[in-house]
Parts: structure tokens; C-alpha cells; sequence
């Protein structure tokens, strides 16, 4: 990727985020009434707020956002039965302070703040948060802390663990969503810099050496899941909330809603998989219909049905990414994530052409553990994010990407990535299969260069030979290593099929070294129909991600060699 190539993704990352702040909760219209409130947190430091609602602001209930993209950057217009508080993160928009990545100082002032709105006039002491990417990170980070007045949260597309979620997925640096998000939270910084300065001349540098501090902690620093990480990560919820978690499967953040709802789904949680930064498919509303409800319950006590709703509700795309948006999905519910039921198919890499691929190999996959072992190798270069990365493209496709991919579609297809990588490919369907959940890749590999990283995309592949990418996991093979009691297993066969990464010490092998890794796909929701294939591509680790050592890979395929265990619904 070039040089002029990254610069447009960042900017198109912070496009993203100002895109939000422009459409959201803000300013006084006729009927309601906006005002600005200073608030003072436990050690000093002053914090912007806003509260809007119907005019005149007397006791509602409260839906509380904490967002670090500066004013009218809310994501919730809940009605005129609640009040809307928006409050702007230290060291973000025109709050005082250094901004911490949404570490123990930043999580002081959710408390700090839910304190003090609690007993306000304009409250009725029942609170709702509500989030969305940052903003869901920072009540995740949080709920291991008392929470006062909060009976209930919504939280869309928001990391579990920031860095294994979003930063760091599988070891490898996911540098441009990060510089990105650096981006779009200074854009508002700067933006309303002048009235900060104006207020307290003395609260500028502090700001710039947060953002600075983050950029440079979580992008250089802590490159292991080390102390850091896990201050800014989930540790438990001592309140019990019940939580709506709205998530997307394309979503840049899609492995949190998933790992959230899994932890959390004994005190009430829902998941709906309908979209968030990725977008949602036409017509559906992306889960607004579904969050209003979810306030009205638990803030407002309206009988509403909410409790008939289905635990876990899925709008799974029909072969593409793009068509999904424009509206083409399957519809499936279920009880519990994964969905009950499902079984996990294990489909073993085998040197056998297929005669589909394009690529060095041309590969098959099949259910059937083939003949004896052969070892294949590609080079571990970097490619082109629309072709191999679908959660980085997902995040930017409104901003021209998924216009682009709509005229020329080879550039969402992996065939012409594929060309330098290794492929697998099944043969013809011959009924529809419905893919969802994890899937896990254990794959015997060996590289030439010191911190490779494995890159395995699964991509419907239709009649006419392209290859649609659908999901995509990605490990750094300096971490071989699992924790056996935090990974998922085929409850009916016992096998692994999603593996829990140890991040916080790296491994590396020597060079030729062959280990077995156990690569964590993020999950994937697709029909695949009669007459389609499913394949694996292994290529280069996505431009995206921070540039590492060019090298060749080389895995063993075979008997004894690399199975992918792909989920399907009963």
C-alpha cells in the first residue's frame, strides 16, 4: 500500500467518526432545551457535559454516553421520556485532563459523573448508558466498578478487550484503524481547542501529551497483552446490568459484542447482529427499534415484550458483503451464542487441486483426512486490505469504499490476492449451508522471517469463480501458546474451535521452525448456497496492519497437517 494509499484510510477512519458527531444528539431544536454543564471529577479536573431533552428539563430518566469525539458526538436520540447527558472524555473535545486510552482515570470519572447525575433535578435517579465503539469500550472498561443509578446499558459495536479486540488482534498490529481513531478523537480536540483555551490557557499541553501518550502506549509500548492492556479491558460486572450489545459480523469491533455476551448472558443479556460501523442492511433500521425498546423496559418499566424477544438475533449476510447491505440477508435467532445446536464441520487442508484458485497451490478442502502429508509455502507479503481485510474495509466503505467495490467488484474479491497465497476450496454445495460462530484454523507452519503473521481469509466462492471474503483471523507466530480454560470446544467432539490466545509473552520460533498455531477466526454469519463453495485463502498480513519482515511461510497440508473447523447452524 502506498504511502498516499494509508493516508486516505486514516482519514477515511476519522471521516467515520466525524460522520457520527454530525448525525447524532446535539443542539436545541424547537420543543427542547440543550445545555451546557461543567463538571468537576474526584481529582480536579473539569469535563464538559451536555444534557438535552424536552423542554423544560425536569426528572426523566437519564441515558448517559461518555465519548471522546467532542460536541453533539452522542449516538442516541432516545425521546422525549428521557434526557440525553453526553459527556466529553478527559483530555478529548473541550474537556480538561490527559486522555488515558480509556484506562483507571478515565473509568473514575464514569463513576464520578453517574454520582453526580444521579441526584440532578432533571434526573428521576434511573440511569441507561448507552455506547458506541469508544464509548461502548469505556462502560465495558467500567463495569467493574459500583455503577450508581444504572439499571441498564446499550452498547454498540465496542471492544471486550481492546487489545485483542480491535488494536492487537491475534499479536499483530492493527496500526491504521489505531492511528485512525487517534485521529478522529483529535479532530474535535483541536477543533474546540480555542474555547478551551480561553476557559484554561494552562489544559492545552496536557491534552496533546494524553493523545500523544496513547498513540505511542498502545501502538509501541505494550506491544504484549501486558498490565496496560488489561486496565483497559473488561475485569467483571459487579452490577450485573442487563446489556444490549449490537454488533455486526463485517464490523471492525465484531469479536467484542460476541466475547461480551458470552460473559454477560446470565445477568440478561441480548445480542443483535444487524451492523454497526460496518453499516446495516437496508431497510432494517440497524437495531434503533430494538434499543428504544430495551430503555422503555428496564428505565421506564413499560410492558413492551421485550422479555418474549429472542436472546440472540442474527440478520447473516447471503454470500457478500455488499449485497448484505444493500439488503439481501437470512434471518436466524437463537438462545445463546454460539447458537445452540451448532456443529462444527472439520475440514482438513489437502494438496489436491481443486481446479478453481488461482493461486500457488489451487488446494482442496475436504471432510475427509487425506493421504499423506506435503509441505507448501507462500510469501508473507503484504496485501490490500479490500481484498483480504473485510473488518478494516467494512469501517471505511461508506466513505467510497463500498461504491468502489459496487463498480469494480474484483476489488472486494480475493482472486487476484490470492494469486501469491495458498488456497482450498471445497467442492460444489449441494444444499445451502448456514456458517455461524467462531471458527478456529490449526495449521503446522514454519517461516523464514522472525515475527510472521499468519493471515487466513474463508470466502464464498460463487458460480462464476469469484471469491467473496467473509471473515478473517490473524496471529503474530510468536504466540503458539492458548489458555485451554478460557477457548471454546465442540461440546459433542471436544475439538478446539475458538482458541484463546496468551498475548502477553512472545515466543518467537527460530527460522524453519515449525509449530502448530491455532489461528482464531472472528465469527462469521453467511448462507452459503447450493452451488457455492467455501474456501481459505493463507496470503500476506493485510496492509493495515503495521509492516513486519517480508519472509516465506510454509505449512504442512495432508495427514498431520492444517484442519479448519467451520461452524454450522442445525
Amino acid at each position: 500500500m502506498s504511502r498516499v494509499r494509508v493516508t486516505a484510510v486514516v482519514v477515511a477512519v476519522g471521516m467515520v467518526g466525524l460522520g457520527l458527531m454530525a448525525g447524532a444528539a446535539g443542539g436545541a431544536t424547537p420543543g427542547r432545551f440543550s445545555e451546557d454543564i461543567r463538571f468537576v471529577a474526584s481529582d480536579g479536573v473539569s469535563l464538559q457535559t451536555t444534557l438535552t431533552g424536552s423542554a423544560p428539563p425536569v426528572a426523566r430518566p437519564v441515558i448517559v454516553e461518555f465519548s471522546p469525539d467532542g460536541r453533539g458526538s452522542g449516538t442516541c436520540d432516545p425521546g422525549p421520556a428521557y434526557n440525553f447527558l453526553l459527556v466529553q472524555i478527559r483530555g478529548t473535545g473541550d474537556s480538561d485532563g490527559q486522555f488515558d486510552a480509556l484506562g483507571p482515570r478515565t473509568q473514575s470519572d464514569v463513576y464520578d459523573v453517574l454520582q453526580w447525575a444521579c441526584h440532578q433535578r432533571w434526573s428521576n435517579g434511573n440511569l441507561g448508558l448507552n455506547g458506541f465503539s469508544a464509548s461502548a469500550i469505556t462502560v465495558y472498561n467500567s463495569l467493574h466498578l459500583q455503577l450508581p443509578c444504572v439499571r441498564t446499558a446499550v452498547l454498540k459495536s465496542g471492544t471486550f478487550e481492546l487489545y485483542r479486540d480491535l488494536l492487537w488482534p491475534g499479536g499483530v498490529s492493527n496500526s491504521i484503524p489505531g492511528l485512525g481513531v487517534l485521529g478522529l478523537i483529535g479532530a474535535p480536540a483541536a477543533a474546540q481547542g480555542p474555547s478551551r483555551l480561553e476557559r484554561n490557557p494552562g489544559s492545552a499541553p496536557g491534552v496533546a501529551a494524553g493523545l500523544l501518550d496513547a498513540g505511542v502506549s498502545g501502538g509501541l509500548e505494550h506491544p504484549t497483552l501486558d498490565a496496560w492492556w488489561q486496565d483497559r479491558g473488561f475485569r467483571g460486572d459487579v452490577n450485573h446490568l442487563p446489556i444490549l450489545m449490537v454488533d455486526g459480523f463485517f464490523d471492525v469491533e465484531s469479536r467484542g459484542a460476541f466475547q461480551a455476551f458470552q460473559a454477560l448472558h446470565h445477568d440478561g443479556a441480548h445480542l443483535v447482529v444487524i451492523g454497526a460501523h460496518d453499516g446495516s442492511p437496508a431497510g432494517t433500521g440497524g437495531g434503533v427499534a430494538e434499543t428504544q425498546a430495551w430503555f422503555d423496559h428496564y428505565l421506564r418499566a413499560v410492558t413492551n415484550g421485550l422479555e418474549s424477544h429472542p436472546v440472540v438475533q442474527m440478520w447473516m449476510s447471503d454470500g457478500d458483503r455488499l449485497a448484505y447491505l444493500n439488503g439481501r440477508f437470512v434471518r436466524y435467532d437463537g438462545s445463546d451464542w454460539p447458537i445452540p445446536g451448532t456443529r462444527w464441520v472439520p475440514m482438513h487442508l489437502s494438496a489436491a487441486p481443486s481446479g478453481t484458485a488461482r493461486s500457488l497451490n489451487d488446494g482442496t478442502l475436504t471432510t475427509t483426512e487425506p493421504g499423506a502429508g506435503v509441505e507448501q509455502s507462500y510469501p508473507a507479503v503484504a496485501y490490500e486490505p479490500s481484498m483480504t481485510d473485510p473488518p478494516n474495509t467494512a469501517i471505511v466503505g461508506a466513505e467510497g469504499l463500498n461504491a468502489m467495490g459496487a463498480a469494480l467488484p474484483p476489488s472486494e474479491e480475493t482472486n487476484t490476492a490470492e494469486a501469491s497465497g495458498l488456497s482450498f476450496t471445497t467442492a460444489p454445495l449441494a444444499a445451502p449451508l448456514m456458517a455461524a460462530g467462531p471458527l478456529d484454523l490449526d495449521v503446522p507452519l514454519a517461516s523464514t522471517a522472525p515475527g510472521a503473521g499468519i493471515w487466513a481469509v474463508v470466502s464464498d466462492v460463487w458460480p462464476d469463480g469469484s471469491a467473496h471474503p467473509l471473515t478473517v483471523g490473524r496471529l503474530l507466530d510468536s504466540y503458539p501458546r492458548i489458555d485451554p480454560g478460557r477457548s471454546l470446544y465442540d461440546p459433542r467432539t471436544g475439538r478446539l474451535v475458538q482458541p484463546y490466545g496468551l498475548y502477553d509473552q512472545q515466543t518467537p520460533p527460530a527460522a524453519g521452525q515449525q509449530r502448530l498455531y491455532h489461528v482464531e477466526l472472528w465469527p462469521v454469519g453467511n448462507r452459503f448456497e447450493a452451488g457455492h463453495r467455501l474456501r481459505l485463502d493463507l496470503v500476506g498480513a493485510s496492509a493495515a496492519s503495521k509492516p513486519a519482515a517480508s519472509g516465506v511461510n510454509t505449512i504442512r497440508v495432508g495427514a498431520g497437517g492444517a484442519v479448519l473447523e467451520v461452524p454450522v447452524l442445525p
